[in-house]
């Protein structure tokens, strides 16, 4: 008769405990969404939007949309409402309540559709599968931050939520909203930011208008305040 050490009868049972659990939990990990932003497929549940389309593709598409002037980081906001207005399309808008646009650049970097009580899938569970199947996504979405469910995907995102009691879907381009909070940033950090006359030793926020009679040659850029006040600077009285 054969003879096995008791430990490794023990450690042979422990393995045999253990692989079905590691068995079970690599099967319940959702697979990543790989899917890019140029892979994304033609929907009618998107009613012949698309990011990346310029500002004159969507004018040419839906005439009814209006030019809005960009603000000062590039972006250009812009709205239509099909359910509410009787010059849209009414079998190309069918059950769409509004649809909101945001341009970056001249270029559509989020689209969100806000359906009517009337579309055909109101659960927000029967949405999302339906929505899935429509673009070739995964059909399981992990829950949003907020309200709804977020499926995050390469270089772009899809949140799916009820406005209203109606579903709703944004989709956005992810690197364009990192431009756009780039930019944000860089023009809060030029707001705190202020210049000093070193020949005075005076500095000046950046929208005082004395800061026009200071020379190039003089200025020296401080990222506040507080920075110039610790180099020996004080305001400028033409500032205060």
């Amino acid at each position: 008769m054969l003879y096995h050490p008791i430990w490794k009868i023990k450690r042979v049972f422990r393995l045999l405990l253990v692989a079905p659990l590691l068995a079970g939990s690599a099967s319940a990990q959702k697979p990543p969404c790989t899917l890019k932003l140029d892979q994304l497929p033609q929907s009618i549940e998107l009613r012949g939007f698309r990011l990346g389309m310029t500002f004159e593709q969507a004018k040419a598409s839906v005439p009814q949309i209006q030019f809005v002037r960009p603000d000062e980081f590039g972006v250009a906001r812009t709205s239509i409402n099909p359910y509410f207005d009787p010059s849209f399309d009414r079998t190309r808008f069918a059950d769409v309540r509004t649809i909101s646009l945001s341009f970056l650049d001249g270029t559509l970097a989020s689209l969100w559709i806000g359906y009517e009580s009337t579309f055909k899938w109101q659960d927000l569970d029967v949405f999302i599968a339906g929505i899935s199947k429509s673009l070739n996504l995964p059909a399981e979405w992990p829950p949003a931050k907020r309200d709804g469910r977020q499926l995050k995907c390469d270089g772009f995102s899809v949140l799916a939520s009820m406005i209203a009691g109606s579903p709703s879907v944004r989709i956005s381009d992810d690197n364009a909203q990192k431009t756009f909070a780039s930019r944000r940033e860089e023009a809060a950090a030029a707001a705190d930011s202020v210049i000093g006359n070193q020949q005075t030793k005076l500095y000046y926020p950046s929208g005082c208008s004395a800061l026009n009679k200071v020379s190039e040659a003089n200025r020296i850029k401080f990222k506040d305040k507080d920075e110039a006040e610790k180099a020996g600077f004080n305001l400028a009285r033409d500032c205060q």
